[in-house]
């Protein structure tokens, strides 16, 4: 299990993942802020990029905001 510090900007042009010069993830999602959608996305967009089920990723902290902490409970490869 290992937590990650994630910034979210929601309705992006596309999806991605970044780090950000302080080391925390920067993941650019489509859908928007509103109705858990973003946060249903950013499941999804960090399952894609740890390799990793969507169930084994939680949003632990920061359900309305920009930065949340997320919970990986089974890692696959950490860039």
């Amino acid at each position: 299990m290992s937590k990650k510090h994630v910034i979210v900007k929601p309705n992006a042009r596309q999806s991605s993942v970044s780090i950000t010069p302080e080391g925390q993830l920067l993941v650019m999602v489509r859908a928007p802020a509103n109705d858990g959608k973003a946060n249903q996305e950013l499941i999804a967009v960090l399952a894609e990029y740890f390799r990793v089920p969507k169930s084994r990723i939680q949003l632990v902290k920061g359900y309305t905001s920009r930065h949340k902490v997320i919970e990986l409970l089974d890692e696959g490869h950490l860039d």
